[in-house]
């Protein structure tokens, strides 16, 4: 995956949002829209989100160091991490609140035109966001579904924009519902429920990213089109007889441990068993140029 990518989307977005979320919260003074408040505090958490996300991007290219000495690769899922507990907390948790305080005490929307226009205006720019984040995502994964793009990918900012793209567009589709429904109807209860279903939106978005996060930093293997592409360039090199086992982690979005032990014969010399070990290292290389460490163990094959 592309972290330049990765990066360009969250620019894109971060732009788009703090547009947004500008227009949003003057609507929301002219309107009085809970709607329309959900939806400012919606935008501002998104662009806080991706200050977040390009801040884990640039600690995360700090050299090694004896204490840390994989890197510090990590720090972007740390921040995806946060990314995820700012979008419950301040997002959804905040919209739920408001919403259902709306619909236990109605308040009458003002000039819910102007709440209309700069949601359909929030909508168009929020559209050319998500399109930047999806012809990235386009370009790299392949015959994967969207979902299954967002539950393989090993580096954290491109799906993040992706779901906050996707949640922020569902976001202003039920808030443009709730703000209509409410100024057709005149009653201002549809208003808070349009807040509490971009509450619950953010809320499932925010458990999803949690979810994901959380799981690449336990740590998360290989694909396995990668896997099978470094048993296939260990099983090719000369002194590899066979593959006892492999194991692979990424210690970060773009760096890969592999370790494995292999099986050779025991009439190899150290001066073949050392070449062939360096032979097979560059044919993992060539073949996953994102396997940084290399750890190959070799043993005595016994056929039996």
């Amino acid at each position: 995956m592309s972290t330049e990518g990765g990066i360009k989307a969250v620019l894109a977005a971060l732009v788009a949002n703090v547009g947004i979320a500008i227009s949003k919260f003057v609507a929301f003074l002219l309107t009085g829209s809970s709607s329309m408040l959900s939806e400012s505090v919606h935008s501002l958490a998104d662009s806080g989100n991706q200050v977040l996300l390009l801040v884990g991007n640039r600690h995360s290219k700090r050299t090694t160091t004896e204490k840390h000495q994989f890197g510090y690769g990590r720090v972007r899922y740390i921040y995806g991490f946060i990314v995820a507990i700012v979008l419950f907390v301040i997002g959804g948790i905040f919209s739920l609140y408001e919403g259902i305080h709306k619909v236990q005490n109605p308040e009458e929307v003002s000039n819910s035109t102007i709440a209309l226009a700069v949601l359909t205006v929030a909508v168009i720019l929020e559209s050319f966001s998500l399109r930047t984040a999806l012809r990235e995502v386009n370009a790299i994964r392949g015959k994967r579904t969207l979902w299954q793009f967002v539950r393989a990918a090993r580096q954290p900012e491109l799906p993040v924009i992706v779901l906050e793209d996707i949640g922020a567009l569902l976001g202003l589709i039920f808030a443009f519902i709730g703000v209509g429904i409410s100024a057709i109807t005149k009653n201002s209860q549809w208003d808070g429920m349009g807040a509490i279903a971009v509450g619950l939106l953010l809320v499932v978005i925010a458990v999803i990213l949690t979810i994901e996060m959380t799981s690449m930093l336990v740590g998360e293997s290989a694909l396995s089109e990668d896997i099978d592409a470094i048993e296939k360039a260990l099983q090719s090199a000369s002194i590899v007889q066979k593959v006892i086992h492999l194991r692979t982690l990424y210690v970060g979005p773009d760096e890969l441990l592999v370790a494995c032990k292999i099986a050779v014969s025991s009439e190899q010399s150290g001066a073949i068993l050392s070449s062939g070990i360096d032979e097979a290292e560059k044919l993992i290389r060539a073949s996953v140029p994102h396997a940084r460490y290399i750890f190959i163990e070799p043993d005595i094959y016994k056929p039996s």
